[in-house]
């Protein structure tokens, strides 16, 4: 039986040091810093932390816990990409996944929400709605399981299930945790965050003291287009999303992912490349192309390779950064838009 979600003090997955110590009533307080870095390396278990009392250990596994998720079932993609279905205290499902590049760096990709509340229609995970946001032990958990199964990971970004914006406490606590110098030590610049564009939230992250990267899913540059397929442009329209995109740049000197989700014969045209073009002008970003990933549900088509190319062809002729991404995870349904559409 999983941890009670509500008792969230007593899951030290999610605690900092010092809060470790106060939550356990520590006698000697570096014996909660050596519990951080246990929990840093992988370790579920108070009776393997050797270098705490055995008294200590034992009292602890009584009135606490490491960990309050688990991780349900792995699928393996043969391009090597691995999704985890993690099951959480209250019996909902996550998924997360291993990401490689072409440099073979290691990349989580984590959910911060049960399911998402944005309801972009061509992600599989959009129609799945929304239970409610995860805690931050249950994000930091995701990152420890993949470690465990996959061994010592180069990166995280905020990609899988839910909208990290509408959680930014979770998640800015799950930063901390991470880059914490004596625990895992991830370096800030090794974050991405990935929204479907909230203003309120970039300009939130751009004041933050998070020094992370930032991507944008924008898809298109059409107004009308954009409101269709992301229902969040409705209150998050183009030219407000433009200069937020704008603060971000000039407040941490950062450039912005712009990720496009093509789909075949809608937003693959030479006048939404155009569009693109247009939105780009005086903003600092690299694009981010993304040949939709299928899901049986839903009424899109991935774009030819000729279409992609053409595409690519114009926006690199007006120089912008532009590059491709790689399909990986498809067979298990680990590509971007795909969370949810297996059960795992």
């Amino acid at each position: 039986m999983l941890n009670d979600h509500t008792e969230t003090g007593k899951i030290l997955s999610g605690l900092l040091p010092e809060e470790i110590s106060a939550a356990c009533n520590l006698t000697q307080r570096f014996h909660a810093m050596q519990i951080f870095q246990w929990i840093a390396r992988g370790t579920e278990l108070f009776a393997d932390m050797t270098n705490i009392p055995l008294k200590e250990r034992e009292r602890l596994t009584q009135d606490f816990a490491v960990h309050n998720s688990r991780c349900g079932t792995v699928l393996k993609d043969p391009d090597g990409t691995v999704k985890l279905g993690i099951e959480l205290y209250d019996g909902s499902r996550i998924e997360t996944v291993l990401l490689f590049d072409k440099n073979e760096r290691k990349t989580a990709c984590v959910s911060c929400q049960v399911g998402c509340p944005m309801g972009c229609t061509f992600c599989q995970t959009g129609q799945l709605g929304c239970l409610r946001n995860l805690a931050p032990n249950e994000i930091v958990e995701q990152f420890l399981h993949l470690e465990k199964i996959c061994g010592r990971l180069d990166n995280i970004v905020f990609m899988g299930m839910g909208e990290p914006l509408l959680n930014l406490g979770a998640i800015s606590k799950t930063i901390a945790i991470l880059t914490h110098p004596k625990g895992r030590n991830l370096s800030h610049r090794r974050i991405t965050l990935s929204t479907s564009g909230i203003c309120k939230g970039i300009y939130e992250l751009a004041d933050s003291s998070f020094d992370i990267r930032l991507a944008v899913s924008l898809t298109t540059a059409d107004e009308a287009l954009r409101t269709e397929l992301m229902p969040v442009t409705k209150a998050n329209p183009l030219p407000e999303l433009k200069k937020a995109i704008r603060y971000f740049n000039e407040k941490t000197g950062k450039r912005v992912t712009l990720e496009l989700a093509l789909l075949k014969n809608i937003n693959t045209s030479l006048d939404a490349a155009k569009q693109v073009c247009a939105f780009t002008q005086g903003l600092d970003v690299h694009i981010n192309l993304i040949p939709w990933n299928p899901v049986d549900s839903l009424p899109y088509t991935t774009p030819s390779d000729s279409e992609v190319r053409t595409f690519y062809s114009y926006l690199t002729a007006a120089r912008l950064n532009v590059t491709v991404r790689q399909k990986r995870g498809r067979t298990i349904g680990g590509a971007c838009g795909q969370l949810g559409k297996k059960s795992c």
